[in-house]
């Protein structure tokens, strides 16, 4: 009886053959409600939850909140912070173009609305950088 199958014996045209269908399939979801059926029957509640606290994360590091800020918030890893700041910064735009269309969307929803300018903790650094922003953030 074979055993679970590792990603790394996978041959490169299975790789693609599978990616390709899951990201055509997702791509077919019309709307929230689609998206979060096949979620919900794709993935098991842990999974979700742990990638939607990756997503989490990587709102915090766009809306400028450091490192530490963001470990103490959602309880995460040093290294948990900074992969997904590579992802952020240096993977394919996927997180920073759906958190900047996410922002655009729901800018009336005072979480998002409140939201700090992505600077890569450069607020924490040089706070008088961003006096004014603070300023119009407060009123």
């Amino acid at each position: 009886m074979p055993g679970k199958v590792k990603y790394h014996n996978l041959s490169d045209n299975q790789k693609k053959k599978y990616l390709g269908d899951f990201y055509t399939m997702v791509s077919l979801l019309e709307n929230r409600d689609e998206v979060k059926n096949f979620f919900k029957d794709l993935l098991i509640l842990s999974e979700v939850v742990m990638i939607s606290r990756r997503i989490q994360v990587a709102k915090m590091l766009f809306e400028g909140y450091t490192h530490d800020e963001i470990r103490k918030e959602m309880k995460v890893g040093f290294s948990t912070v900074s992969q997904v700041e590579r992802w952020l910064n240096n993977g394919f735009g996927g997180y920073r173009k759906t958190i900047e269309e996410y922002q655009k969307k729901y800018k009336d929803n005072p979480k998002v609305k409140n939201s700090k300018p992505f600077k890569s903790g450069m607020m924490k650094k040089y706070p008088f950088h961003y006096l004014l922003w603070d300023m119009i953030n407060k009123k």
